[in-house]
């Protein structure tokens, strides 16, 4: 410790003794109660300085994020739910989509169409796509600029799907861009 560490530490130390002091001048008739009721609190504020303090070692377990480790390498930890999860920037709006390697196409909602630019009542729904929930109605669009951490791309034909989904979806014709699309332990390597 230095010397300002010692300064805080004794403040924070008489600032204690100063609010316990008032404390029990103000609960002296109730004192097994009070006592009760400070322990119970100090035992909460003691557990949100814990967690704050460990937030950073378990954020990783909690939010799983996608990182940049290399020249055109992404790597993509599992999320607790068993799926892989990226952002990205599609004209410059970030939106998160589930990896999925069972779908032809990049399937963009109705919701993540309009927040990047989309013009909904343009949108012709003549195609069809079979999924889970049975058969929907899709229409085609392409999207100017795709941005995946450091990777750019331009023109991505993509669908818009008409129906109701939970997010959208990263299909093959955006993953087939990569060079290689690996799963180690709980990691969805690509790279390009």
């Amino acid at each position: 410790m230095q010397g300002n560490d010692y300064a805080r530490l004794a403040y924070l130390v008489l600032l204690g003794l100063v609010i316990g002091g008032w404390f029990l001048a103000e609960n002296r008739g109730n004192l097994g109660k009070s006592a009760r009721q400070a322990l119970i609190w100090g035992l909460i504020f003691i557990g949100f300085v814990a967690a704050f303090g460990l937030w950073s070692d378990i954020r990783d377990d909690v939010l799983p994020r996608q990182s940049t480790v290399g020249a055109g390498e992404i790597e993509v930890p599992r999320h607790f739910d068993g799926h892989y999860y990226l952002v990205l920037h599609l004209n410059g709006v970030a939106v998160e989509f589930i990896v999925d390697t069972g779908a032809t196409d990049v399937v963009l909602t109705l919701q993540d169409a309009g927040r990047i630019g989309v013009d909904l009542k343009k949108l012709a729904f003549t195609g069809q796509a079979n999924t889970a929930n049975g058969i929907v109605k899709t229409a085609f669009t392409r999207v100017n600029e795709v941005r995946l951490g450091e990777i750019t791309d331009h023109n991505l034909r993509v669908s818009v799907n008409g129906g109701e989904m939970d997010g959208s979806l990263l299909g093959m014709s955006y993953l087939r861009r990569f060079d290689s699309i690996e799963i180690k332990g709980d990691k969805l390597l690509l790279t390009r």
